[in-house]
């Protein structure tokens, strides 16, 4: 059974930072893609970055120069470092994982709030 475990979401003052992780366990089969994705209240869920197994990335252009994802393969984690948070990072803040044979797991998410 693979589980995500994802950590570091908290309560931040606008300018703050914040270093969320995301912790698979179980028999993957070999993990792909990791990536993180939000959601904000009444709004739909969007990517806001990932990074493949070759360590390309991506990055919503909401969060570009501020955020940065990172991965640790021994580990089975992805990080996403915030920097600079602004009040619209407000969200929950979902990991998500897709092996070699293209299954997608998903984290439980974990809250994120900035205040003003």
């Amino acid at each position: 059974q693979v589980q995500l475990v994802e950590s570091g979401g908290g309560l931040v003052q606008a300018g703050g930072s914040l270093r969320l992780s995301c912790a698979a366990s179980g028999n993957i089969f070999g993990i792909n893609s990791m990536g993180w994705y939000r959601q904000a209240p009444g709004k739909q869920r969007e990517l806001v970055a990932a990074i493949t197994s070759g360590g390309s990335t991506t990055y919503a252009d909401s969060v570009k120069g501020r955020f940065t994802i990172s991965r640790d393969n021994a580990k089975k984690t992805v990080y996403l470092q915030m920097n600079s948070l602004k009040p619209e990072d407000t969200a929950v803040y979902y990991c998500r994982i897709t092996n070699m044979l293209g299954t997608l797991y998903w984290g439980q998410g974990t809250q994120v709030t900035v205040s003003s």
